[in-house]
C-alpha cells in the first residue's frame, strides 16, 4: 500500500492506495500515532484507490475515528470504492463513520 500524507495546520489527509491489510496496516497505524494532535481538528482518509480492506485494517480505520471523537475532531472516509463500501456496510462502519461517496 501507499500512503500519501498532506498535512495543513488543522487537518490531515491520508490518501490510501492498494491494499489495507494485515501487512499494510502496521505502517498506517504508525503513522496515525505519529500525527501532532495539539491543533487537529480534522482527519481525512481518501480511500479512492483503495482496493481492499481486511479487519485489520478496520481495526485501524476504527482506532482513527476513536482518536479523533477523544479530541472533538471529525473523521471522515471520501471516496470508497465499491467493494470497500460493501465492507462498510457489511460491518457497521457505514452507520457510524462519516463517509462521502
Amino acid at each position: 500500500m501507499k500512503i500519501v500524507k498532506d498535512t495543513t495546520a488543522e487537518q490531515v489527509i491520508f490518501t490510501l492506495i492498494g491494499k489495507l491489510d494485515t501487512n499494510t496496516a502496521p505502517e498506517l497505524e504508525k503513522e496515525i500515532n505519529g500525527l501532532k494532535t495539539e491543533q487537529l481538528h480534522k482527519l481525512i482518509f481518501d480511500i479512492t484507490e483503495l482496493s481492499y480492506v481486511s479487519s485489520a485494517g478496520l481495526r485501524i480505520i476504527l482506532m482513527s475515528h476513536k482518536k479523533m471523537l477523544g479530541l472533538q475532531g471529525q473523521f471522515t472516509i471520501m471516496h470508497p470504492t465499491p467493494m470497500v463500501e460493501e465492507v462498510f456496510e457489511m460491518t457497521g462502519f457505514s452507520d457510524i463513520l462519516d463517509i462521502i461517496k
